[in-house]
Parts: structure tokens; sequence; C-alpha cells
């Protein structure tokens, strides 16, 4: 192979090369790891961006009224809780002094702008009928319905670029093959 050839090639390689290296350093979206506590096995693995929002929705196990919880996460993957909505009150519920401003919305009571951080947090998933379930981007996981009576762990993790593109190709490969 002449010079000029071998030259190419080296060229390209390193750019391919420093394309990696840039996906691999540069920051993606974070994730929201649900995590089995005992087993440190992850259940549930979710891309979010930035402020977008999430929501575990259940049951109230005195009252048996459904309760929704909206929480987000920051770029540094931290949580907040944002909003909860609740039909009536229950042991548990209710305003906490200086944390956002309660409404009423029909037939619920919310408190929206809590902006409250609350962290990585442990959830023990209740039975069904309880009904864990998160809801994000319309689509549904009942947690009730897989792990009942299990704790599970919350947390935000970053993600770099370059894992958010391999996890993209990964999914759309196992849509294409299931």
């Amino acid at each position: 192979m002449t010079r000029p050839g071998l030259l190419i090639i080296f060229c390209v390689l390193g750019l391919v090369l420093s394309l990696i290296l840039t996906a691999w350093i540069l920051p993606g979206d974070m994730e929201l790891q649900v995590t089995l506590v005992k087993e440190k096995k992850p259940v549930l693995v979710l891309p979010l961006k930035p402020g977008e929002r999430f929501t575990i929705h259940y049951y109230h196990s005195v009252e048996n009224a459904p309760i929704w919880e909206e929480h987000s996460m920051d770029k540094e993957g931290r949580i907040y809780i944002e909003e909860e909505r609740y039909e009536k009150f229950g042991a548990g519920m209710g305003k906490m002094p200086g944390i956002g401003r309660m409404v009423k919305e029909g037939i619920y009571e919310v408190i929206k702008d809590m902006h409250m951080p609350v962290g990585d947090f442990i959830l023990r998933v209740g039975s069904p009928g309880v009904d864990h379930t998160i809801i994000w981007r319309n689509r549904r996981f009942n947690l009730s319905d897989t792990i009942a009576h299990k704790a599970v762990k919350f947390s935000g993790k970053p993600r770099s670029m370059l894992y958010q593109i391999w996890r993209s190709v990964r999914a759309s490969d196992q849509k294409k093959n299931p």
C-alpha cells in the first residue's frame, strides 16, 4: 500500500477514535434507575431529560384512595417531588408548612410547586391492589404486579453521550428482532 493510502486510513481511524472518545466524555441525558435493594438488580431504567417528570401512582393502604406523586430529576441526578394529588386526606397525607401551595382541582386536593429535594429514596412496593405504578411518557410500569413487598431504590444517574447512543441503537435492534 502506498504512503498516501496509509495516511488516509490513519486519518479516518483517528477521526473515528476521536468521535468515540468525544461521545464518551460528553454528557448525555440522565436515567432513573429503580433497583431492588437486597439484590442490587435494576428492575427499571428510564432515560430522563433534566426537569422531565415521572409519576408514582398508587392506592393509599388505609383509605384505598388514589394518589399521584410527580417527581423530576435535575441534570446532576437529584430527584425532587414536584406535586402530590389525592382524592381525600389520609394518614401521611397533607401539606407540609412552607412546601408548595394547596389547590383544589375537581375532587382532588393538589399540592403544587413543591420542588422539594428527596434525593435517592427507597420504596417498599405494595401488594397488587396498592398498585405502585410508575408513569413515564404515557407508559405504565406496575411494580406491584411483579415485585410486591420488595424494597426498591429510586436513583438518578448521568449517562455519557456514547452510552445514550449505544442504548438507543440496542433498543431499536430489539424492536426489529424481538
